[in-house]
């Protein structure tokens, strides 16, 4: 009996999730801006103060092969931030117990190794069934659907709250590529 109030949960956690992510707010599909979520220094963000804007989304790993994209995505920070590209990271200790400080240690290290000075959120949870409603929705609305690989995924927003492009870990933050489909939203 234990087992199958067990499974029971899970499915209807499962049918929770999914009606989620389809749930329609004055009649039009949801957005990554209708989000919060919790800035590394504990403040609450509402993700609409990004709305208008292209959102480049990673979640990030200090003690990953893939940590050096920090230098580079505080780069395309630095050179599209004034057109308009917001960079936000969700640090995760999901794959390896790659990210295992506290949001200060992470904080300390991303500004002191790489001059990080974009946006990072609170240590967030992008797999699983505790995943962060955010990441529920960038994985179930990317074109290229399911859960997060590894770290340093990409996910770039438009100005209007649609995920539009998904580039695995490794593409680097100044590939031809990402800032190709970067300047394709400014």
């Amino acid at each position: 009996m234990e087992q199958g109030g067990s499974m029971q949960r899970k499915v209807l956690f499962a049918i929770f999730l999914l009606i989620s992510s389809y749930i329609y707010a004055g009649g039009k599909k949801m957005s990554f801006f209708d989000f919060k979520s919790v800035s590394i220094q504990g403040k609450e963000v509402s993700l609409s103060d990004y709305k208008g804007h292209p959102v480049l989304v990673v979640n990030v790993a200090s003690k990953c092969g893939y940590t050096p994209q920090y230098e580079g995505l505080e780069k395309i920070h630095q050179t599209y931030k004034d057109k308009g590209l917001k960079v936000i990271g969700f640090p995760s200790n999901d794959f390896g117990g790659q990210e295992p400080g506290t949001e200060t240690q992470i904080a300390e290290f991303c500004k002191l190794n790489f001059g990080v000075s974009f946006d990072l959120m609170k240590k967030t949870k992008v797999l699983g069934n505790d995943k962060d409603p955010v990441y529920q929705y960038l994985t179930e609305n990317a074109k290229e659907k399911g859960d997060v690989k590894w770290n340093f995924e990409k996910f770039l927003i438009d100005k209007n709250g649609s995920v539009v492009f998904r580039f695995p870990s490794g593409t680097k933050p100044e590939s031809t590529e990402l800032k190709q489909a970067i300047e394709s939203l400014l």
